[in-house]
């Protein structure tokens, strides 16, 4: 299972606007099925496209919200490995608070409980 860049600011609003909303104790996703309108993307490939983003709302430094991105990204990468086949979508994730001093494993288990909610 790949896991892709969900790039564009049209692409990443639509997710936000039309997305299921799925709230875990260390993020929260946005999903919406199927493959990214983009001339660039085919639509027949099977992957899940990621985008982050995280206000400076969550914490005034940069570096902290940058942090609780890349764990949370690579949460779902680690997971998405062990997980067999999944649908296409397009998941927007918004990390909370939480995720910076949390331990990785519990990040995972969130990432886990969605992957089993959004199964094939």
């Amino acid at each position: 299972m790949k896991l892709l860049r969900l790039r564009g600011r049209k692409v990443n609003q639509r997710v936000l606007d039309r997305g299921s909303v799925w709230r875990g104790k260390t993020m929260t996703l946005r999903v919406l099925m199927g493959a990214p309108r983009n001339p660039n993307v085919d639509p027949e490939e099977n992957a899940i496209y990621l985008g982050t983003f995280a206000g400076s709302k969550l914490h005034k430094s940069a570096v902290k919200r940058n942090r609780m991105r890349r764990r949370c990204r690579e949460a779902l990468r680690v997971a998405l490995k062990d997980v067999g086949q999944m649908p296409t979508m397009q998941i927007l994730l918004s990390p909370r608070i939480k995720s910076l001093d949390c331990s990785f494993d519990l990040v995972k288990e969130d990432i886990e409980r969605f992957l089993l909610t959004y199964r094939a």
